[in-house]
């Protein structure tokens, strides 16, 4: 996508060679942004590789192991990235805490957990990233969150994560409103399943005969979405909840 070149873009929670945020990173690297990215305990080496894969598009790229229910998380991202890279641009909260309850499971740790995560840590990151924009008066902003069509059908088994994750749609919709004066757009994207880290054959086989274009969605076709978002042909676009599913049936 053309006009993002010499932009700085954060995404979290970029973890595996696989995974949807891994993917966002590779994407807007071709597309000529530098990258900044988060992760959480995972394998050294393979973050070395994979930096020096984002290195070979010609931008810059640095990363940091940080645990998001830190409280503090969103200030010491965004300080380390001014520091490192310089004022980002664009910002893509990708990283997802989720594990399985349903209402015999469901207690105040595992809500506790997933809000820290999928709630605070987003939120507080959008704001502390419009904050950082407005007084470095940059051109335009981008914010793209992630969420799971949480609106559009239920998760059995999934209480707590699709609580705090439905929130993000109620969250970007108002937070764009409030940053549209500063020509910082703030927009939803659902995946739909998305064959990247979580899924096997069990639940893959389950889950084709629900895509009618005959295949289960992938990292990348997510990621056309949000590369469109993170340009500046985008500035029209605020405060939508985009489902980029494959016409996925649900029921």
């Amino acid at each position: 996508m053309s006009n993002v070149q010499n932009t700085i873009a954060v995404i979290t929670g970029a973890s595996h060679p696989r995974d949807i945020g891994t993917a966002i990173c590779r994407k807007l690297a071709a597309d000529g942004v530098s990258i900044f990215f988060t992760h959480w305990q995972v394998d050294q080496d393979w973050i070395k590789e994979f930096k020096e894969e984002i290195f070979r598009e010609g931008v810059s790229c640095e990363d940091m192991d940080i645990d998001l229910s830190d409280p503090h998380a969103a200030k010491i991202i965004l300080h380390t990235v001014v520091e490192k890279l310089g004022v980002p641009s664009i910002l893509v909260n990708n990283a997802a805490h989720s594990t399985q309850d349903g209402y015999l499971l469901l207690d105040a740790q595992i809500l506790d957990q997933h809000y820290a995560v999928n709630m605070r840590s987003t939120f507080l990151l959008c704001v502390e990233f419009a904050r950082l924009l407005q007084n470095a008066h940059v051109k335009y902003g981008r914010i793209i969150n992630m969420t799971s069509g949480q609106d559009l059908g239920p998760m059995v088994g999934e209480l707590a994560y699709v609580a705090t994750k439905g929130a993000i749609a109620a969250f970007t919709r108002t937070l764009a409103q409030e940053l549209a004066p500063l020509r910082i757009t703030v927009n939803a994207v659902n995946p739909g399943p998305t064959d990247s880290t979580w899924m096997n054959d069990e639940i893959r086989k389950y889950l084709l005969p629900k895509f009618p274009m005959g295949r289960i969605g992938l990292p990348d076709d997510v990621v056309r979405v949000i590369s469109f978002l993170a340009s500046e042909e985008a500035e029209w676009m605020t405060g939508q909840i985009i489902h980029s599913e494959g016409g996925f049936l649900r029921g």
